[in-house]
């Protein structure tokens, strides 16, 4: 399984990849660190040309270039990517922006934890709901 991190903080990357190994879960973590890497994993460009289709997208809010609503929006206005599952997993937790991203089709809204455990917890959960408990389309 393939799972995209788009999160431009090397802290958040590093606790992310972490919390995958300590929990043993098999997923290969790909990471891009603004929202321009993002569409061009996605869209196979600029040196992703041999990028796998995602699984699933966790995607910070705040990051440069496109940000998180901007590149969920394109996302999900695509139909060739519209069904990838798409996470935002962000500190912003104002009613605005869980609003914004629910109307462009994110398929869950979760604030990061602050500390490393419940962060490892965050991440077990989500692991288990879109990996262990959902079906999701192979295309």
């Amino acid at each position: 399984m393939n799972l995209l991190l788009v999160e431009d903080n090397p802290g958040d990357v590093r606790l992310t990849q972490e919390a995958l190994m300590q929990n043993e879960l098999d997923l290969k973590l790909h990471v891009a660190f603004d929202g321009e890497q993002a569409l061009d994993f996605l869209y196979k460009r600029a040196g992703y040309e041999n990028s796998p289709r995602p699984d699933l997208i966790l995607m910070d809010i705040n990051i440069p270039k496109y940000s998180g609503i901007e590149v969920l929006e394109k996302i999900k206005g695509d139909p060739a990517l519209k069904k990838i599952p798409v996470v935002m997993l962000t500190t912003s937790d104002t009613n605005n922006d869980v609003s914004k991203c629910y109307e462009l089709g994110a398929n869950a809204y979760t604030i990061k934890p602050l500390d490393f455990e419940n962060f490892i917890t965050m991440i077990n959960s989500i692991y288990n709901f879109w990996f262990m408990n959902v079906k999701l389309p192979k295309d």
